[in-house]
């Protein structure tokens, strides 16, 4: 006579067949991650990892390392070096919601564009613009504190400053955590491209004019920092036409709460309807995403809606982002 299950042998017996699931369903789930990273220069391919999110939420998420290394196109280029250089040689420049070109014309006429006799980033007699042309004169000038010296400057840090092993570590949820909504992407930044470069928070203008700087970007968004690379401020056309296609739009990347991040417009040139502040909404068949702001807003996107993982140098590092980075 066999002896009754209790009610725990019951309980386990029905758990069971839900562990091979999310492991499988963990495993598609990497392969598809694995799938849109396909175009960036992936130093370690994506693995499922423990990680603990911003609101303190334990969960399993992916952890990609990458190289900020662009493969369909070199970055650049930057600042203009005389007031006769057009937009083929110079950046873009964002004001206002607008995208304006940061060629030699507008560095000559930035006292007008900005109402203040200060800006003198053009010699008067030669024409020629003030440029911070050396890994030295980045440093000095890609920083908030900048000096009186590197005043009127146009601040360009190239990637070639950076170390030849230089990478970035995305670690970010496999299913979103909506706990924690509408946050700031000030710390996380807003996620990474499908090419691997950092989909940056909204560029500090206001710092940059404050020191009388411009530091331009190219045409396709980004610009060099010493400590990230070459990172996005901007998803303009040049992203978003090779950025992989979607149904509803193309992909542009992943946001550091694991919501896709799509182009600015629907895959038809529409303007997407009921974005919320973070520029996000659902649609059906494809859930919540985002859309990445127009390109002359500065905010790739206005907040996550969800709990961010980390990012990080040092790929070997645990997430854990409760934890505040130490003091200089």
């Amino acid at each position: 006579m066999s002896r009754p299950c209790s009610l725990l042998t019951i309980m386990l017996l029905a758990a069971m067949p839900l562990v091979p699931q999310a492991q499988a369903d963990e495993a598609a789930g990497l392969r598809e991650i694995e799938d849109l990273f396909s175009g960036a220069k992936v130093v370690r391919a994506p693995k499922s990892v423990d990680c603990k999110l911003t609101g303190g939420t334990v969960t399993r998420c992916f952890s990609i390392t990458v190289k900020a290394e662009p493969s369909t196109y070199q970055p650049g280029p930057w600042c203009p070096r005389k007031r006769s250089d057009g937009a083929d040689v110079s950046g873009i420049w964002l004001d206002d919601g607008k995208v304006v070109d940061a060629d030699g014309k507008f560095m000559a006429n930035l006292g007008t564009f900005y109402n203040d006799r200060k800006w003198q980033m053009v010699d008067p007699v030669t024409g020629e613009i003030k440029v911070t042309d050396t890994l030295e004169k980045c440093a000095a000038a890609a920083r908030p504190d900048v000096t009186a010296e590197y005043e009127n400057h146009c601040v360009e840090c190239l990637p070639q400053y950076m170390l030849a092993t230089a990478t970035m570590t995305y670690t970010i949820p496999i299913e979103p955590q909506d706990r924690w909504r509408g946050r700031d992407i000030r710390r996380t930044g807003a996620g990474v491209a499908l090419n691997g470069v950092r989909l940056d928070g909204p560029a500090p203008v206001d710092a940059i004019l404050g020191a009388y700087t411009i530091a331009p970007f190219d045409d396709c968004g980004g610009h060099v920092n010493l400590h990230v690379g070459y990172h996005y401020h901007a998803v303009t056309d040049c992203l978003s036409k090779s950025a992989q296609p979607g149904e509803h739009a193309r992909i542009v990347g992943i946001a550091m709460d694991g919501y896709k991040i799509m182009a600015h417009t629907n895959a038809d040139g529409s303007q997407p309807a009921g974005l919320d502040r973070c520029h996000g909404h659902k649609t059906a068949g494809l859930g919540y995403h985002y859309h990445a702001g127009a390109a002359g807003s500065n905010a790739i996107l206005g907040c996550l809606s969800a709990e961010a993982g980390c990012v990080s140098d040092d790929p070997d590092k645990a997430c854990d982002a409760t934890a505040r980075p130490p003091r200089p």
